[in-house]
């Protein structure tokens, strides 16, 4: 297990799946926003968060339930890289592990802290730009 499945685990009481794929689909989420360049200084403090992007469930676009329904009416509405459409896909992915929508909150400053720890500050605050978190 690497050093932020280890804290997720002992902080919030998952399993060692449920930690690694949460923090993975949170850290999917930045990849995506921040783009390569940003997200490589991302990489190189941390280089678990690849694993953690390995492990993270698969989205599907249009799939059922609830999740589905607000996943497909926030594409209609502005596309799947919408808020709306980011935040339906991480609620799906934490329900896939067994999660609760509210463990995101949860997961979020956990993650920030072990990034800032490894990289410093510069390299927390490009995934607080894009994720959230609030001010250090």
């Amino acid at each position: 297990m690497n050093e932020l499945v280890d804290m997720l685990v002992s902080k919030l009481g998952v399993s060692e799946g449920q930690a690694q794929g949460g923090a993975g689909l949170l850290l999917n989420l930045a990849k995506q926003q921040l783009g390569h360049a940003d997200f490589s200084k991302v990489a190189q403090a941390a280089p678990e968060v690849g694993d953690a992007i390995k492990a993270a469930p698969q989205q599907e676009s249009g799939g059922g339930g609830l999740m589905g329904m607000v996943g497909s009416l926030a594409s209609s509405l502005g596309g799947g890289n919408s808020e709306l459409g980011q935040l339906a896909g991480l609620v799906g992915g934490f329900e896939k592990l067994g999660l609760k929508p509210e463990m995101l909150t949860q997961f979020l400053p956990i993650i920030l802290t072990f990034v800032e720890n490894k990289g410093g500050g510069e390299v927390a605050d490009l995934l607080k730009k894009v994720l959230g978190g609030g001010s250090r």
